[in-house]
């Protein structure tokens, strides 16, 4: 007797790995077949998506996932086909294909909450979608069956059903099968759900006595015959999870007679003598290789621990600031070295674990092929997605919420920017258009821009409907393109003549800008009329922890990405008047740079110094100054949301704790910028200047200090 089938308590223990692991294959399968579509004879392509459907299948089979094995072996034999090249890959059958994977990943997804007898079913309009999806799969493989010189002679796919044949099987489990989670009679039991086993034999002489055996080591060797109509490969995948330590032999007739894989007949793998040479000689190269591959393997953490891990090292960071002040005051010179170490040893860990939130952004790319390709078969466009840069990282959290508004620019650079075919060569452009996505790194920031070879802005169009909006009053004309841009961030703002599925009804890109500016992010717009367009965003690195840079401005303090900062100057160079808002400029080595004076643009309660300082920053290619008054060092920045009432507050991104239990601001450079650039005052009616919290002591007071700013200062600062 095999051991019975699974139960409910297996299934709920295992049922969540093995979501999460077909989930990634079935998302590997889209862009493996999105690939092969520009290279259809990729044999590597083409062996590794036939491995995607057959680890989904094989893994199903062990849950008892009927719905999901049937379907998936149907998309197994046409990939079997392409691989044997009896069948060629069509733009209609890649189209079939990634049908076929939306329903295998439909049926995953259904594969949660129930019992082991109805998994993974779905409704019976999914099942209807299914059985369609069959037809094309089972008329493909019909097709394309037929030998290279056009014979009508059925293939041996197409023969009739095969009849059981009884084989003999020896199989010997590695010892570290234990170790690596897997249970051997669940494999067997999977066999048995699949063909019949009988005259099964435990041999007893592979098992060490028991004053020599370790426990956690697997020694079982089984010997059985079983009764099956399934193809080598079917029966092999009943243990595919532990290949690399496996000895496995199947004695198969069929296989023998005719074999089909192009070998010759397998002998036994294990001798009936366990002390014979050629018993282990077979598994010494898997298990090297199962070493090498130990070596530079993953190891699988839920996001919230690591969570758990930044927001407790963004504490430890905060007190050993606050203990190096305390050693500094004791004047202790052991004291201070020690606590010197301490923090460079903080700094290390720290470093170290923002590096465990690193994620490519490529991944998130490449879910865009598919975006691509369907959206522009909707919009009778051709259109070809490049990727550059995928390989830069940055923090996981930050990928996660940009993927949707990098989807709504994506989709709205196909559907206004990039022309039809016959439009693009009526304008000379070739008919196939280019949108690019790329990805780099730039001071401290991450740069991710959306290009197209489109028809660009249509400044006329955009002007004509603002003035219908009233976003701008008739006849009015900004002098600058960039103000022209900013418009089609407005609310409600659209130039689309039709709704559609894709655009239409204003509502996307003013969402786009409010989720990266909560990012601590920035978007703007680069167009030529004609020629294409440009987007980008430029977003932080992390949203945890930075090196900042400290500087005082009476009471209060601000930190500036220290990757941000270029050099700092002598405030009492000549400097032209500053306004309202606190704009000069200085001469910096015969050039003018634009200056913002801190204590002028947030009205801070106390006195300007006879000394100050000027710190230069970057943004882009863009460089300005910032007056401060003293200068505090660099400082590990712990970052910390703002309060409500000061979340508008224009040029700061957030707060941090610093070790004496003060608030400081950190300045978002890109706003700042923004700002210091800006036309004069006096170009139009200024609302009075934000105010800052002048003495901050403690989390609370960023927010306790909101009253003091009257309520036409913070709808200033916006």
């Amino acid at each position: 007797m095999m051991a019975a089938p699974f139960d409910d308590t297996f299934v709920a223990d295992l049922l969540p790995a093995f979501v999460e692991e077909a989930n990634e294959q079935v998302s590997a399968f889209e862009q493996l077949l999105l690939q092969l579509e520009d290279a259809p004879t990729d044999h590597e392509l083409l062996d590794a998506l036939f491995r995607c459907a057959h680890t989904v299948k094989g893994s199903a089979g062990l849950f008892g996932l009927d719905a999901l094995v049937g379907f998936t072996h149907h998309v197994e034999t046409v990939l079997d086909l392409l691989r044997e090249g009896r069948l060629q890959l069509s733009p209609a059958l890649s189209t079939v294909l990634l049908k076929s994977n939306d329903a295998i990943r439909d049926l995953v997804a259904n594969a949660t909450g129930h019992n082991a007898a109805a998994l993974g079913a779905g409704s019976d309009e999914a099942a209807r979608q299914r059985s369609a999806l069959v037809a094309e799969l089972q008329a493909a493989s019909g097709h394309g069956a037929q030998a290279p010189g056009g014979s009508d002679e059925p293939p041996a796919d197409a023969a009739s059903p095969a009849v059981p044949r009884r084989c003999q099987a020896t199989v010997r489990f590695g010892c570290e099968t234990f170790r690596d989670g897997m249970d051997p009679l669940s494999m067997m039991a999977y066999l048995e759900q699949m063909d019949r086993c009988e005259d099964v034999v435990c041999d007893r002489d592979a098992v060490p006595g028991l004053d020599v055996i370790d426990p956690e080591a697997c020694h079982l060797r089984l010997r059985f015959a079983l009764h099956s109509a399934q193809p080598r490969a079917d029966l092999e995948s009943a243990f595919q999870f532990v290949m690399d330590s496996l000895e496995l032999a199947i004695d198969d007739p069929v296989a023998g007679a005719a074999p089909d894989d192009g070998h010759a007949p397998e002998d036994p793998l294990v001798s009936d003598d366990p002390a014979t040479p050629t018993a282990a000689a077979p598994a010494t190269p898997r298990r090297r290789e199962a070493a090498a591959a130990d070596e530079g393997g993953y190891i699988r953490v839920h996001a919230h621990r690591l969570d758990e891990v930044i927001n407790l090292l963004g504490e430890l960071v905060v007190a050993g600031a606050g203990a190096s002040l305390l050693a500094r005051q004791t004047r202790q010179r052991g004291l201070i070295e020690a606590n010197q170490q301490i923090t460079r040893l903080i700094e290390g860990i720290r470093n170290s674990t923002l590096k465990l939130r690193m994620v490519p952004i490529g991944d998130t790319f490449a879910r865009f092929r598919r975006v691509v390709r369907d959206t522009a078969a909707e919009l009778g466009k051709d259109i070809a997605l490049d990727i550059v840069g995928g390989d830069t990282e940055l923090d996981k959290a930050v990928v996660e919420r940009i993927a949707d508004p990098l989807m709504h620019l994506v989709r709205n650079a196909m559907d206004h920017g990039l022309e039809t075919p016959a439009h693009r060569q009526e304008a000379g452009k070739p008919a196939q258009g280019r949108l690019t996505l790329s990805a780099c790194h730039e001071s401290g920031s991450i740069l991710i821009r959306i290009s197209d070879d489109g028809r660009g802005i249509q400044r006329e169009k955009v002007l004509q409907r603002a003035w219908q909006r009233g976003l701008l009053a008739p006849g009015v004309r900004p002098e600058s393109d960039d103000e022209i841009h900013r418009l089609i961030f407005e609310p409600g703002f659209s130039t689309a003549e039709t709704v559609t599925n894709l655009s239409g009804r204003g509502v996307g890109m003013d969402v786009v800008r409010s989720n990266i500016e909560a990012l601590r992010g920035s978007v703007t717009i680069e167009s030529v009329e004609g020629q294409g367009s440009r987007i980008e965003i430029r977003l932080p690195l992390t949203l945890a922890i930075i090196d900042g840079f400290l500087v005082g401005v009476g009471a209060s303090r601000f930190i500036f990405p220290l990757e941000s900062v270029v050099e700092v100057i002598d405030s009492r160079a000549a400097a032209s008047a500053a306004d309202t808002q606190g704009r000069g400029c200085v001469d910096l080595r015969g050039r003018l740079l634009p200056v913002i004076d801190l204590r002028q643009l947030y009205a801070l309660d106390s006195p300007a110094p006879e000394r100050g300082s000027v710190v230069v920053v970057r943004c882009g290619a863009r460089r300005f100054g910032v007056r401060v008054d003293g200068l505090l060092g660099q400082h590990q920045t712990v970052i910390k949301p703002l309060g409500r009432l000061l979340r508008g507050l224009r040029g700061i991104s957030g707060s941090s704790i610093l070790g004496t239990g003060e608030v400081a601001l950190i300045v978002d450079v890109d706003t700042l910028g923004q700002l210091a650039s800006a036309p004069p005052a006096g170009a139009r009616p200024a609302s009075p200047p934000p105010r800052a919290p002048s003495h901050p002591s403690s989390p609370s007071s960023a927010t306790a200090a909101a009253p003091s700013a009257d309520r036409h200062s913070l709808e200033g600062a916006r």
